[in-house]
């Protein structure tokens, strides 16, 4: 398995690998890194689909890519992937899947078109208030701050260990703009790996410019079960793959013996019946270890999501994993002992009544009907006690909903504080009370908020996500296993808390691709590359942007930059007439 950039790879297609016929495959986990699995495992291993089986323990596919309607309480999605351009190895993937929209297409060119005819952008980002407007919206504010952000990207990572983001940021950093939409967009707290924030500013150095209204991202026409599930589910139907749902795996047995790694044995129930699988070297075993929505619970329009830590079953399968052998990771790390502060709770509310959709158009400055973009994002309430963000995504969200109705997500950043206008934290609030703290931040007026908060203008479900931020817990190598650990021979690990050779961030879709498409590549020797993470931090130009959207769009003598401007001006004048002038020209920055 190797990586390359550019499109010399990229076309081409693998010839079969050897000993392929004689092999079958066992995927734990029917999300999207499963189902990626899956698909490389068809489209470049050249498996017979019926030799491909995934197991999942819900009777749903689909993972943390959700939208559903439940029966008796409403539309729900516990949240949503925020996608961009540069996502080379899920483009790469659904470019050979089917659209279920577009006759003749594939799901890359459905969603390509799609992106063209009505791009992504947000004309409001931050709100204060009760409904304005922040003044400095679409600036960062970051001042003499921006001078720590640098010092970070210049820092190794392996230096960085289980530092916090608060371990390393002054209190100012934290008050700046910059900080507000990292945070919400990204879902980023305090107490949260330093490390990590270091992939994403290099990862995402790029969209710079694309932070502050969201025209660096790309959204789906529904919500993400319909839209990206959908199309992977028919795909690998046609194919003959085998789906074992309500099967939940509880430990597969490695052998550990003479440095090698080899899967022996499968241990599940199905349906609560214990049963097992006994496995050889040509049966490929891919892990999805771990799980952000596991253990998720749900409330209603007059009740709240019942309050939990208990692992489910993919934190127990890790943990049997684990306790064979230390390349397995440290799953404790991740889902023990996480913040009371945490971001625990969603909420899917659907606006019936048309008297509120003024308080959102006047934001979005969009009819709210017309199908297209609307708030392009999240929208932050920046004096939301509960660090309250919303977003209206394109509508209709589900084919199902009335023309007139609007789903709109919302989610709280921090879980143990009092609301504004509701006087309880999120956690445990009813699904009415928290479309009324919305409501009020809003601007609704407060003698109007109870009626247009009752069901029979909005109903609210709100979902508690245990887990939901555990990507983002300080960690040091080791504590995620490698996709492929040292020495196996038929096992791998896949999803977001799997450890890619790569530079990669989690919580991403990307992320649960890559990791598939390195795990299958390795275990079959595909003769083929993954694609490269994209080097945007490695172009100069991109870092050249960067200082200038940073700085709020200073050239250089007006930033705040750790050097005095008499060498700014002596460094300017050395570089006149030279290619490097003419980037820093095109840049801005002079």
């Amino acid at each position: 398995m190797h990586y390359s950039s550019g499109n010399y790879e990229a076309f081409a297609h693998p010839r079969k690998p050897e000993g392929v016929d004689q092999k079958s495959a066992y995927i734990v986990g029917g999300g999207l890194a499963g189902l990626s699995a899956a698909v490389f495992l068809i489209r470049d291993g050249q498996m017979a689909g019926d030799k491909i089986h995934i197991l999942e323990e819900l009777k749903v596919n689909g993972g943390s890519l959700d939208g559903t309607e439940r029966p008796d309480v409403g539309y729900v999605t516990r949240g949503g992937r925020e996608m961009e351009n540069h996502f080379e190895c899920l483009w790469d993937m659904y470019r050979s899947i089917p659209s279920l929209e577009v006759p003749g297409a594939s799901y890359l060119d459905e969603y390509y078109w799609l992106d063209k005819d009505d791009p992504n952008t947000s004309n409001c980002r931050m709100i204060e208030k009760r409904g304005n407007e922040v003044p400095t919206d679409g600036q960062y504010t970051l001042g003499k701050s921006s001078q720590e952000l640098m010092k970070l990207i210049m820092t190794p990572e392996e230096k960085l260990g289980n530092q916090t983001i608060e371990d390393f940021f002054s209190d100012d950093f934290f008050k700046s703009n910059f900080w507000t939409y990292w945070a919400t967009m990204f879902a980023f707290e305090k107490w949260h790996s330093l490390a990590e924030m270091r992939r994403y500013m290099m990862r995402f150095i790029h969209h710079i410019d694309g932070l502050p209204d969201f025209s660096a991202l790309k959204f789906n026409k529904y919500n993400q079960y319909t839209s990206m599930v959908m199309p992977l589910l028919k795909y690998l139907e046609d194919h003959g793959v085998d789906f074992q749902l309500g099967t939940q795996v509880q430990n597969v047995e490695v052998d550990t013996s003479n440095g090698k790694k080899v899967a022996k044995k499968i241990d599940m129930t199905v349906d609560g019946e214990a049963k097992s699988i006994e496995l050889t070297k040509d049966d490929l075993v891919f892990v999805t270890n771990g799980s952000i929505t596991e253990s998720s619970t749900y409330g209603d329009q007059n009740t709240s999501a019942e309050k939990t830590d208990a692992p489910g079953g993919s934190w127990k399968l890790w943990e049997n994993l684990a306790a064979q052998s230390d390349d397995f990771g440290h799953p404790g790390v991740f889902y023990k002992n996480l913040p009371k502060k945490s971001w625990f709770i969603s909420a899917t509310a659907t606006i019936k009544n048309t008297e509120l959709d003024p308080y959102i158009e006047r934001l979005t400055k969009r009819s709210l009907h017309d199908h297209k973009v609307n708030t392009g994002g999240i929208i932050t309430i920046t004096d939301s006690n509960w660090m309250m963000s919303f977003a209206v995504h394109r509508q209709p969200h589900f084919k199902s909903q009335k023309e007139n109705e609007t789903i709109v997500w919302i989610y709280g950043l921090y879980s143990d504080v009092e609301g504004n206008y509701i006087h309880k934290k999120i956690e445990d609030c009813s699904g009415q009370e928290i479309a009324k703290e919305l409501l009020y931040h809003l601007g609704v007026p407060e003698s109007e908020i109870d009626r247009l908060s009752s069901e029979d203008s909005m109903n609210t479900v709100p979902v508690y996500m245990p887990f939901i931020t555990s990507y983002f817990m300080p960690r040091v190598k080791g504590d995620r296993p490698d996709v492929i650990p040292a020495g196996s021979e038929n096992l791998a690990f896949i999803g977001n808390f799997a450890e890619s050779p790569t530079r990669d961030t989690v919580f991403t879709t990307e992320y649960s691709v890559r990791t598939s498409m390195e795990a299958v590549y390795s275990l079959l020797n595909v003769e083929r590359a993954v694609p490269e993470v994209f080097n945007s931090t490695y172009d100069i130009r991109y870092l050249l942007r960067a200082m200038y959207y940073m700085n709020d769009k200073k050239g250089i003598l007006e930033a705040d930059l750790p050097i005095p401007k008499l060498v700014a001006k002596v460094g300017l004048n050395k570089i006149k007439g030279t290619w490097v002038e003419q980037l820093m020209k095109e840049q801005h920055l002079m």
